[in-house]
């Protein structure tokens, strides 16, 4: 192993792994998300071999949304006899894992801590049998008097709200139709790309001891409606969508080189943060410049391009494992593209969202655990790419089997570079009459297959934008904007405003 100029002691590493999976035959033998945490902390120390978890000076839980506690980095720290100097359980945000871990080696770097620990996990599926069976878990109690965790919708503009274009099912589809029609595709061929890559991230599922799906899952099986596949949000079926209901539990343990090797940790068992890239877009998604591309996933992944040696030339084969975020298909298909990478490329080392399963927040906690494996069974260099919100949040991290030469740079943010890409943002306005050009759209699906209701985000004739309402009753319309050989995106129809005060839109 080549040595490093850098001081050890200034080195992070990643020693140790743990990741839990819970299936209980009773419902009210589930484990609840602190039980999972610990366990799962508890399992990253007996990977790293040595005796570090007592030692942990700080420590990073993933926000949770099965089970509410009052202040519960305070009640797993204290659950594992520690007292972190860092101690902190954050918001809402699919990044926010590879944010912690970034940060946790950071302030290694900065000799602030010797010890680090990031951790989360979720009870959603064990929470919600439970509440259909009418049983009461003997969990710590739910804590009723603390504030729901701000998401999505928390942001969002009320035409938004009213229309149900305010979760990420619904809003996801604007950027994978918007995304399609500016890559010259058709609906058909978006889709048969969506199935392909989709495959493959149930391949890597089916291989993961610690996926919730463990098979491969054919294209056409993934994107044909079915019974059990269901339509939620065009072109989305339940089988191209996020699975939440799940428990699981993962910890990623880091401490500097110095400390490694005097505890006896085996050399081929480390695996080093070499540095990554942050950016945001706008919560609201409303106030965003377009649809069919992210300034900020592209600025984070040149950045992470150039760290790797890739010179913002598209060398993203510099790395030998990625793992791109998979809540929703446009996610890796813009970001392969981004990348530079072709159709072929495989986009993960864990399963995905839909097949590994989505523990909500922390998926990307699993996908470390899962690109450390893979570094240290001979990869080189992983990337590990996490987004959240609605296209919002985005960070990377470049993990790497050979020691850095370079101090782990302080600075992650490259929101600069993501703002100046930026074009003009059109006015948004609640009322509009008049012609009005697709810029994306969706249908809304209800559980039984048939669909709710169609929303297009429209640019009016002064090019402002709305949001317009295609009824269930316009079946001339709907097909329209389904059509499976030419996108809707760019065609013009009339506006005019509802009695409850919304726009509809129909094709003209």
């Amino acid at each position: 192993m080549p040595s490093s100029p850098l001081p050890e002691d200034r080195i992070p590493v990643i020693v140790g792994i743990g990741e839990i999976i819970d299936r209980p035959n009773d419902i009210a033998a589930g484990l609840e998300p602190l039980t999972l945490l610990e366990e799962a902390l508890k399992r990253a120390e007996a990977d790293c071999g040595g005796k570090l978890l007592g030692e942990v000076q700080s420590l990073d839980v993933v926000n949770f949304l099965s089970w509410r506690y009052r202040d519960p980095e305070k009640q797993l720290a204290q659950r594992l006899g520690i007292q972190p100097k860092h101690l902190y359980y954050g918001p809402v945000g699919g990044e926010s894992p590879i944010r912690y871990l970034h940060e946790a080696a950071q302030r290694i770097a900065r000799g602030e801590c010797d010890v680090a620990a990031v951790c989360g996990a979720e009870a959603q599926s064990t929470a919600t049998k439970a509440e259909r069976a009418g049983v009461t878990l003997p969990w710590t109690p739910f804590a009723h008097d603390v504030e729901e965790p701000k998401r999505g919708a928390a942001f969002q503009k009320p035409l938004a709200v009213k229309l149900g274009v305010f979760r990420p099912v619904t809003v996801y589809p604007f950027y994978e139709a918007a995304s399609a029609a500016h890559w010259g595709q058709s609906p058909r061929e978006a889709m048969a790309e969506s199935g392909e890559l989709w495959s493959r991230y149930s391949d890597a599922a089916a291989g993961n001891p610690s996926a919730w799906l463990k098979r491969h899952f054919e294209p056409d099986e993934i994107t044909t409606p079915s019974p059990d596949n269901r339509l939620i949000a065009w072109p989305y079926t339940k089988l191209m969508v996020a699975n939440p209901t799940v428990n699981m539990g993962a910890a990623v343990l880091l401490t500097n080189l110095a400390k490694a090797r005097a505890a006896g940790i085996a050399e081929d068992r480390l695996v080093y943060p070499l540095g990554g890239a942050s950016a945001e877009e706008p919560r609201d998604y409303l106030l965003r410049d377009q649809f069919f591309e992210s300034h900020p996933q592209n600025a984070v992944l040149k950045a992470v391009m150039d760290l790797a040696g890739g010179n913002g030339q598209g060398n993203a084969r510099a790395f030998d494992a990625i793992e791109l975020y998979s809540c929703f298909p446009c996610v890796p298909k813009m970001a392969r593209r981004t990348l530079g990478l072709g159709p072929d490329v495989q986009p993960t080392v864990t399963g995905g969202l839909t097949f590994f399963g989505a523990p909500l927040n922390t998926y990307m906690t699993h996908a470390a655990c899962a690109m450390v494996r893979e570094l240290r069974g001979g990869g080189r260099l992983g990337l590990l790419y996490g987004q959240g919100g609605f296209v919002t949040k985005h960070h990377a991290l470049v993990l790497s089997r050979q020691p850095p030469r370079e101090a782990l740079a302080q600075e992650t943010s490259v929101q600069g570079v993501a703002d100046r890409a930026r074009r003009a943002v059109p006015d948004f306005v609640t009322e509009a009459m008049g012609k009005g050009k697709v810029e994306s759209f969706t249908v809304i699906y209800g559980r039984a297959g048939s669909a709710e209701h169609g929303v297009v985000m429209l640019r009016t004739e002064d090019d402002r934008r709305t949001l317009a309402r295609v009824p269930a009753s316009d079946d001339a319309t709907l097909a329209h904007l389904r059509n499976m050989d030419r996108t809707p995106v760019g065609s013009i129809g009339d506006i005019v405003m509802a009695e409850d005060g919304v726009p509809e839109w129909r094709v003209a």
